[in-house]
């Protein structure tokens, strides 16, 4: 039986994958910061990720496969991994230097900004043999690599420029509930 029969016998699983996916990201980072306010900066950097590898299965004119949700899987943890990146190191230097939140923000961006570049680099040029592959196959690792190029393209260019403002503001309304607690 061919992969399109067992999508169908699957339904709606990757839907719930996905979903399990989210919440095991926001859960470990909830426990990794001992706060809850944190991880929604970092995953809401995602949607970026999601849209850049949407626009490349628009772009390119390719389905919907399994396949491609499995690079949209791969590009939770990616995309985070470069929010990380940022809020890491801008809550370090709110607690160590005693800085402001949008100060700490930017002094992150600034200082991640290429970390973050050549990692991203890597990873999309890693990807390359999986979007340009022929034979046996070939298809399924088009999916694949196109989705992982295009959605850490978008993560890359635009989820960098917004994940300090939203550090800011998520740090922000958590300090507004402290003081009306």
């Amino acid at each position: 039986f061919g992969p399109s029969y067992q999508q169908n016998l699957a339904g709606n699983q990757s839907v719930i994958a996905f979903s399990l996916g989210l919440i095991m990201v926001f859960l470990i980072l909830a426990a990794l910061y001992e706060m809850w306010v944190l991880p929604i900066a970092i995953m809401m950097g995602l949607p970026f990720a999601l849209f850049g590898a949407g626009l490349t299965l628009i772009l390119f004119r390719m389905e919907n496969d399994i396949y491609f949700q499995v690079s949209l899987l791969t590009l939770i943890g990616l995309s985070a991994k470069n929010a990380i990146l940022i809020v890491e190191f801008a809550i370090e230097s709110v607690r160590a230097e005693n800085m402001s939140y949008r100060e700490a923000a930017i002094h992150a961006a600034r200082v991640r900004f290429r970390p973050i570049i050549m990692t991203s680099i890597a990873f999309i040029l890693g990807a390359v043999p999986l979007a340009t592959a022929t034979g046996a196959g070939a298809n399924s690792q088009h999916s694949v690599g196109f989705g992982i190029i295009g959605g850490m393209i978008g993560s890359t260019c635009i989820a960098t420029l917004f994940i300090p403002a939203f550090f800011v503001i998520c740090m922000n309304m958590s300090k507004k509930e402290e003081n009306n607690s």
